[in-house]
């Protein structure tokens, strides 16, 4: 959920490698029929009239074709003691065996995503435009997914080619004699048109059929996504809202016969519980799930029998009421593909629609919808192991370059605290290498924390050996490539773009900026909105931030168009653009460490918390 690059990136990104991979969640939705229409069957319950139709879900894979390495690749699982421990998960090879073995016995069966297949991806996919990604699902023989924000990382005319098929304008084919041949799924985006058409940009929905069964999926991406995504990647297009699109083609499809329909909404919440296994449906005070799909759920049309969601990375099988009062299942699968949700929808032949129950406990000996970990202790999928082995060919000679040296993990994606190591390490560099006066002349760097896609792990990945930072990995981290802009701000409009962290529509859900050596203020939890930030505590170089004053101040692109909320950043003048945050990284990395002398994680003492 962050910044990403203009269309050119990957040029920018291949050139400068030559001069010097959060969920795809599996999400399934299970329905059963009432007990007295169940039979035995292969896997299945029916009766005459009634179908189980399972369907297997995900959402979030951003382009995670290998594991996920550190903490980005665990999912957190409750044991029966109240403890929870953290079990490695993810990688196409694993979900692709998870999947097919998941749906041997189920004759109708259904795989669906919430969204963010590709964008932010590691450097294996996003090298190549996320050609091997898409590759991938292909096998995987996903069904339908909705577009996420990260779809339009690169415009809507890369959008289109992921779609359709062709070699990339620019680059070119990838691999001798081979032509890109695009999605054999449906990309769903029915709240994104055009603005000069009105049209949607892509289909809006997609209807499954087997035997007479019918169900329809109709895809949505968040409606601020505008807010999250660089200026030039929703060029042209014109998002709108989720429940009134949704409801607006449930109707349609309902005119045309098909009852029983899915949402594929890529938005989401925060279950109470980071655990994979939670019941989220428990009675307890503080139980359930918060946060923008709980007002989505409740406002989407009773047409609708399931909710497939994602954008937020969690992992939870919620029931929240439609607007009739009936128990409707809304689903997510955490990220990178660590998780698959498993459903079963009961479709009753004679009403053509969907026999809908609450969610049981993930506990259950026979739950309805229940989140399942992709683990790696299960056989690989032989054609993904192939597939990646032949994108890693192609990628070597870039990916397995040393960038520099570290003696113990710098988490960044994996840190839960406001104040990252990582986030300090990146907007060091931004600093350091947009100080000099010829180069923009920078006296302090901000960071947003969601363009931070990976932690820096200390244990090898490949041959390169423990510690060694790899223009893989560190590409891994900073994967949109985004140009580097240096503006003047006043003093008012930096302390403006602090309080913008923790108000407005941060207020619900804090964006903290990570901030360069320098500059250190105090964030007071305890209070609301914008007076969380104590303002006679902002400081640089140990003076007090003079509203009046101008500094000149490094930040992304994308925080310098007012990206994630910070109106203020976007205010900025005599803007001088600079390289690319990757090279300021990859720069410093080199500048700053050794085989001999790694760079340790630097301490997390600028922002002090009041919790």
């Amino acid at each position: 959920m962050s910044a990403t690059p203009q269309k050119n990136r990957a040029s920018r990104r291949v050139l400068a490698a030559a001069a010097g991979l959060a969920t795809v969640g599996a999400l399934v939705a299970a329905m059963p029929a009432d007990a007295q229409n169940r039979d035995q069957g292969q896997g299945q319950h029916e009766s005459a009239h009634t179908v189980d139709v399972q369907l297997l879900s995900f959402n979030d894979l951003h382009g995670n074709l290998e594991p996920p390495a550190g903490s980005a690749g665990t999912v957190t699982e409750k044991q029966a003691d109240g403890t929870t421990k953290a079990i490695p998960a993810g990688g196409v090879e694993y979900l692709a065996s998870s999947l097919r073995a998941a749906r041997k016995g189920h004759p109708y069966s259904i795989t669906a995503a919430g969204g963010d297949m590709v964008g932010a991806s590691p450097l294996l996919s996003g090298l190549f435009h996320d050609e091997p990604t898409i590759e991938a699902l292909n096998k995987i023989d996903l069904d339908v997914t909705a577009v996420g924000n990260h779809e339009f990382d690169e415009g809507a005319t890369e959008l289109a080619r992921l779609q359709n098929g062709g070699c990339h304008p620019v680059e070119g084919c990838y691999e001798k004699g081979k032509t890109f041949q695009g999605a054999d799924f449906p990309y769903l985006a029915a709240n994104v048109t055009n603005e000069k058409t009105g049209k949607p940009i892509l289909k809006p929905y997609t209807v499954w059929k087997k035997d007479g069964v019918k169900i329809g999926f109709i895809g949505v991406t968040l409606e601020g996504t505008p807010n999250i995504v660089t200026a030039n990647g929703v060029k042209g297009l014109k998002f709108h809202d989720e429940i009134e699109t949704v409801n607006k083609y449930a109707k349609e499809l309902d005119q045309q016969g098909v009852k029983s329909i899915v949402a594929l909404i890529h938005e989401g919440g925060a279950p109470a519980s980071s655990s994979y296994n939670y019941d989220c449906d428990s009675p307890g005070a503080g139980d359930g799930i918060s946060g923008p799909i709980v007002d989505i759920a409740k406002g989407i049309s009773p047409k609708v029998d399931a909710l497939v969601t994602g954008h937020t990375h969690q992992a939870y099988v919620c029931t929240v009421p439609d607007p009739a009062g009936n128990p409707r299942l809304v689903t997510s699968a955490s990220s990178f593909g660590k998780l698959y949700t498993d459903t079963t929808l009961t479709y009753d032949r004679r009403t053509k629609d969907i026999v809908r129950t609450s969610v049981t406990s993930s506990n259950s000996s026979n739950p309805v919808s229940a989140n399942h970990i992709v683990t790696r202790d299960q056989p690989r999928a032989t054609d993904m192991t192939a597939l990646i082995a032949r994108w890693n060919t192609l990628a070597a000679p870039i990916a397995n370059r040393p960038q520099g040296y570290i003696s113990a993990d710098i988490n960044g994606r994996g840190s839960a605290a406001f104040e990252k190591p990582l986030g300090n390490l990146i907007a060091d560099a931004q600093l350091e290498g947009l100080a000099p006066a010829d180069k923009g002349g920078a006296v302090v760097a901000f960071m947003n924390p969601g363009g931070i896609r990976a932690d820096l792990v200390y244990k090898s990945t490949g041959s390169e050996g423990d510690g060694v930072v790899t223009y893989g990995e560190s590409f891994t981290v900073q994967p949109f490539t985004n140009m580097m802009n240096v503006v003047d701000l006043t003093g008012a409009q930096l302390i403006s773009a602090l309080q913008q962290q923790v108000s407005g529509s941060n207020e619900a859900s804090p964006k903290i900026l990570q901030v360069s050596k320098g500059l250190t203020y105090t964030l007071d939890m305890t209070k609301t909105g914008a007076a969380r930030v104590v303002v006679d505590t902002i400081k640089l170089n140990g003076a007090a931030i003079d509203p009046a004053k101008t500094y000149r101040v490094a930040m992304n692109e994308f925080l310098a168009g007012g990206g994630d909320g910070f109106a203020a950043l976007g205010q900025g003048t005599n803007k001088l653009v600079g390289p690319s945050d990757l090279d300021l990284f990859n720069a410093y990395l080199s500048a700053h460490s050794s085989a001999a002398a790694p760079l340790a994680p630097p301490a997390t003492d600028r922002i002090t918390v009041i919790q």
